[in-house]
């Protein structure tokens, strides 16, 4: 079973920002587990990445959905353990 590392916190404590950090010293990627980063432009109330700290490390549930869409909790499970294998 692979390891998952998980940083929790309120918005805007710099989680991102340690997480940039860790995936670039261990080479992994993020999986956002945000509810509201999943939306393409909902920036109100989040705290998203920044193009910067797109780029330094690959990014997974970032800025996949419409806001229009329609996204469960189910897909998101399916979606997050697909990327973690």
């Amino acid at each position: 079973m692979k390891k998952v590392l998980v940083l929790l916190g309120p918005t805007g404590v710099g989680k991102t920002e340690i997480s940039v950090s860790l995936a670039e010293y261990w080479g992994c990627p993020i999986i956002s587990a945000d509810s509201r980063q999943l939306y393409k432009g909902l920036v109100v109330g989040t705290a998203s990445p920044t193009k910067e700290q797109l780029a330094r490390a690959p990014h997974h549930m970032v800025g996949m959905l419409d806001v229009r869409d329609y996204y469960s909790a189910s897909e998101f499970e399916t979606q997050a353990l697909h990327l973690i294998e």
